[in-house]
């Protein structure tokens, strides 16, 4: 305290004042400190604040050291001077003294300067009152701050990794999420390392920085003196509170990392479904100590990325699954279709930014069907995951039964989706079946729910074939309307007819009819060999990305090569009608006369007739006649009859009489060839006859 003489003056006649009883009450002291004469006046309350007996103190401030620290006595002494002399009326502060058994308190004091007319400081009254208790609160609410608010930091660690984890789909996903630029600061660490375990040991899959990695820690065995191995072993979290700790614990590891100042670190396992698949590790250079919260906040971290790790794991072997699904459902090969080149591509989508990481429903086929004829399928299963794979297997094969059994296209479509709406799944299908005759360029084609084809011309120019669809397979049954009108184009040769599915032409933020614009263009400006073509219309979708899969079937008629029909008769003949029965054998006459194959005219005309009545007399309905003219390396005559039956014709002995039995015989003796082909519900008889070059038109 500064040291004040008494003054000679009297002192004020309302000197000393008389302390309030409500301070008394609330255990506050008062004082009344007259500067001239240097008297500090003290209550009772003072007194026992100061832990002073009326006896110990004489009235002067500097009786008061025996409590006041010399460094808290000049501190507050400081504070009252500058005080006065800035003109202040108050002053406030906290100081320490020292009770009688050595315990220093905080106590804290108010004053209040009086001034006389001139301004010159003549008196000070004020309070004094013990604030440990007060101070004591406000530490502790301090403290307790500070530790809310690095348990909100953890928190906040925690919610910004599992958010940033929730879009990890594969294990690579939640590596790259740890090990990028932002995963440090993510995860409040200085330096991070992570392994994952596999056939007994530990393989390093993500670190940082950049100079962190240790050499030699790439693969560790599980029994080694690392902190990631220990917690592997042991399944329990490893806090290291020190460096010293950690160059105790871990002599081998600590002189490799000295030179990232690492104060503290804590190495979690990554645990899922009671078996450990991993570690993390993240070291500090900011902090010493882990208190239970921290602890707590930490191991819930490892807990977010291990379950991120689990559901990553899961999904990759759903993945691998449903690939391997896919694969076997879509066909192996390709089989040589004579008269055409085929290119077939499937592309998997795109993913998180990795290639074939989903798998769709999307599907092609190539069916060979008889007399120079191909079906060529393109289709697309509802969702993405295996039971849409399984779906599109099953499709695939029921579309290529009704085909090979001889139906038309249209019931082919129609049958296929019936099977699809009868089947247990809540699944639709779009698809696309052609039907292509390879010898007269002539295809069928029947749409449902699917984008249309295109057409590439032999001079390179490419065209969009509008075609009238009806609904997705398994709608159109659902809802009854299971006609699917059939569009009839021509293939000539070197045109190439291209089907694909809508990922290579449906981009984000565009219009469908753009795309199919964009391929047209790519089309018709790619190479004429189908291959090559496929290759650049897939390597642009992938290039352009997206979240579909991709199916492509190009077939181009190579035409030059393929028997070529020159001519194309078709006659409808009703049974019971002799005169649709004989304008049939007089139009088979003229044909093959006009055909230019006269001599065999008779041979033709017998078997066609035979064909015809047996179709008749064995079969109820109508019988459809065909005789085509085909050229090539091999120049041949056709005859087609189609009846509703199913039933074969077999070959009999001849009655007694001669007139029953003789008709396939007949068509064996005569014809080069003969067979029956499944057609629909019904089926085809045909016979061939070569014809001499001499006789081609």
């Amino acid at each position: 305290m500064a040291e004040r003489g008494a003054s000679e003056l009297s002192l004020p006649d309302d000197w000393p004042a008389h302390p309030d009883p409500i301070l008394a009450l609330n255990r506050m002291g008062s004082f009344d400190w007259d500067l001239e004469s240097g008297l500090f006046h003290m209550d009772a309350q003072a007194y026992q604040v100061f832990d002073l007996r009326p006896e110990e103190y004489d009235g002067r401030p500097e009786s008061l050291s025996v409590r006041v620290p010399r460094t808290e006595g000049i501190r507050l002494d400081a504070l009252v001077a500058q005080a006065i002399k800035d003109g202040s009326e108050n002053y406030g502060t906290y100081f320490r003294l020292r009770r009688r058994d050595g315990r220093l308190r905080w106590t804290h004091t108010q004053g209040c300067i009086r001034r006389d007319a001139t301004g010159r400081p003549r008196r000070i009254f004020g309070i004094v009152r013990d604030a440990t208790q007060e101070l004591s609160e406000i530490e502790s609410h301090r403290e307790r701050a500070v530790r809310d608010e690095a348990r909100r930091r953890l928190t906040d660690v925690v919610d910004a990794a599992t958010a940033a984890l929730a879009h990890a789909r594969t294990v690579n996903d939640v590596i790259e999420v740890l090990r990028d630029t932002n995963g440090l600061t993510r995860l409040g660490a200085t330096s991070l390392v992570m392994g994952l375990v596999e056939a007994g040991r530990i393989r390093l899959v993500a670190d940082g920085p950049e100079n962190s990695f240790v050499p030699g820690t790439r693969v560790t065995r599980i029994d080694e003196p690392y902190p990631m191995s220990e917690v592997v072993r042991t399944l329990g979290p490893r806090f290291i509170e020190s460096p010293e700790e950690f160059a105790e614990r871990y002599p081998v590891l600590w002189p490799h990392i000295t030179h990232l100042d690492i104060t503290s670190a804590a190495y979690l396992p990554l645990i899922a479904q009671a078996r450990p698949v991993g570690a993390i590790g993240l070291l500090y250079s900011d902090r010493r100590g882990f208190s239970p919260e921290d602890r707590n906040v930490l191991v819930a971290l490892g807990s977010s990325i291990a379950q991120s790790l689990q559901r990553a794991m899961l999904y990759e072997q759903e993945m691998d699954l449903a690939a391997g699904l896919q694969q076997a459902m879509l066909p192996r090969t390709i089989p040589s279709v004579p008269g055409c080149d085929i290119a077939v591509r499937y592309r998997a989508a795109t993913i998180g930014g990795m290639l074939g990481r989903d798998i769709g429903g999307d599907w092609y086929d190539l069916i060979p069907l008889p007399g120079g004829r191909v079906g060529a399928v393109i289709g697309d299963v509802q969702g993405h995951d295996t039971h849409a794979a399984a779906v599109m297997g099953q499709l695939r094969i029921v579309l290529r039964a009704y085909a090979a059994e001889g139906h038309t296209p249209a019931t082919v479509m129609a049958r296929a989706s019936v099977f699809l709406h009868e089947l247990d799944t809540d699944r639709f299908a779009t698809c696309l079946y052609a039907e292509a005759d390879l010898t007269t360029g002539v295809v069928q084609v029947v749409r449902a729910g699917h984008i249309d084809p295109l057409v590439r011309a032999p001079d390179g120019s490419c065209r969009r074939v509008p075609v009238a669809g009806g609904l997705p397979l398994g709608l159109s049954a659902e809802f009854g309307r299971l006609d699917c009108p059939v569009v009839t184009l021509e293939l000539e040769p070197g045109a190439t007819l291209v089907l694909c599915t809508d990922g290579l032409v449906e981009q984000p933020g565009t219009d469908l009819g753009d795309g199919m614009k964009a391929l047209t263009a790519a089309v018709a400006a790619g190479p004429a060999d189908v291959r090559d073509l496929a290759d650049l219309l897939i390597r642009e979708a992938e290039e352009r990305g997206g979240e579909d899969d991709v199916a492509l079937l190009l077939l181009r008629r190579r035409g030059l090569e393929a028997p070529r029909s020159h001519g194309r008769f078709q006659q409808h003949v009703a049974p019971g009608d002799p005169e649709a029965l004989a304008e049939a054998r007089h139009l088979i006459r003229a044909a093959v006369r006009a055909w230019g194959a006269g001599e065999y005219g008779d041979e033709i005309e017998l078997v066609a007739d035979e064909l015809i009545t047996n179709a008749l007399m064995h079969t109820e309905g109508a019988a459809v006649v065909t005789l085509r003219f085909l050229t090539g390396a091999d120049r041949r005559l056709r005859i087609e009859v189609e009846d509703s039956s199913s039933a074969l014709p077999r070959r009999r002995e001849p009655d007694e009489s001669g007139i029953c039995g003789r008709g396939l015989l007949l068509v064996e003796t005569l014809a080069d060839g003969w067979g029956v082909e499944a057609r629909g519900g019904g089926k085809c008889v045909w016979s061939e006859f070569r014809v001499r070059e001499r006789a081609a038109p």
